[in-house]
């Protein structure tokens, strides 16, 4: 089992050498799936195995019965709360509940009819759990399908997420720490308020003037992340990949950049240092170095409670 912490430690270690750390998100969605996956299909065994004799719905019985979380009763129904929350403006249980009943019937009459002159193919989907074999219909197979790809998909966009917002600001941390800076030129408790939202991160200038700083792991493909530094007052711009048009706009802006997929990306760093007359000493060798500095932030706790807070917006996090 990948452990978040050190999937946060090594996507961190890969921005700052310059590698692409996505295997390594890649890697903690599919391990998350198919936990989950496992799970979902001992569920359904045991669900059926207890209704093999009742002449209800056994998966709805179950798998949306009202005693479950409504996060779950949405995706056995094949949906997800921000579609809810989109079409009915909100996502309270019993709205959750009535929308996944609805849901569910019309889905299972649509497969019904779709499988009702199907003869070129047969589907039959078979759980052997605790030496019981489970067969399931082909409509029953497809509505677990079905909602084994709503739950894919959701903990796809909450990993990405999840895993970004924990990896921004230990990222900057580590960075100072790698360069050995002073610890009240990024001591966040020193931050301004700010309204409305949460900032990235802040670095302080010999004369304790704040300085804010966005970070935004985005591809080349995504360059409309970087409209951040553009509507914010923002000093630093810390990103992946920068495309050059946006490289262009941030230095017509007088916005310091740093992009972590180049090998430059820690010259560009300790350039930002030194415009800001922050002090700082160069990292030798480097690979030593980032151990240590990321060895020191884990002795200070910066690591924990990684694992919850991902999984809760991992989890929590659903797709349109």
């Amino acid at each position: 089992m990948i452990t978040t912490p050190n999937v946060v430690k090594r996507v961190i270690k890969k921005l700052i050498m310059g590698e692409d750390y996505r295997s390594e998100v890649i890697a903690l969605i599919n391990t998350t799936f198919l936990d989950y996956a496992i799970d979902f299909f001992k569920r359904v065994a045991e669900a059926k195995m207890r209704n093999q004799n009742i002449d209800i719905d056994w998966y709805k019985h179950e798998m949306l019965s009202p005693s479950l979380a409504k996060e779950d009763i949405a995706t056995h129904a094949g949906l997800n709360l921000k579609t809810i929350q989109n079409i009915h403006g909100n996502t309270r249980k019993h709205t959750v509940i009535e929308v996944s009943a609805l849901h569910y019937d019309n889905l299972l009459s649509l497969l019904e009819e779709l499988t009702q002159h199907q003869d070129e193919i047969d589907l039959t989907l078979s759980i052997k759990f605790r030496g019981v074999t489970i067969d399931l219909t082909i409509s029953e197979s497809l509505v677990v399908i079905n909602a084994l790809a709503v739950k894919r998909s959701a903990l796809r966009g909450g990993l990405w997420s999840a895993v970004g917002k924990q990896v921004e600001k230990l990222l900057v941390k580590t960075l100072c720490r790698l360069y050995q800076v002073p610890t009240h030129h990024y001591d966040q408790s020193r931050a301004p308020h700010t309204e409305g939202r949460e900032v990235d991160f802040f670095l302080f200038d010999t004369d304790g003037t704040p300085h804010r700083c966005e970070v935004k792991l985005m591809g080349r493909g995504n360059p409309e992340s970087a409209d951040a530094a553009f509507a914010r007052d923002t000093q630093i711009f810390i990103a992946d990949t920068l495309s050059e048009s946006v490289k262009k706009n941030l230095n017509a802006r007088n916005i310091l950049w740093v992009e972590l997929k180049s090998k430059a990306n820690l010259d560009q760093f300790q350039r930002i240092l030194t415009h800001l007359g922050i002090p700082f000493k160069k990292p030798e060798p480097l690979e030593r170095a980032l151990e240590e500095a990321i060895r020191r932030l884990e002795e200070e706790a910066e690591f924990a409670q990684i694992e919850q807070l991902i999984r809760e917006e991992g989890a929590g996090y659903q797709v349109s």
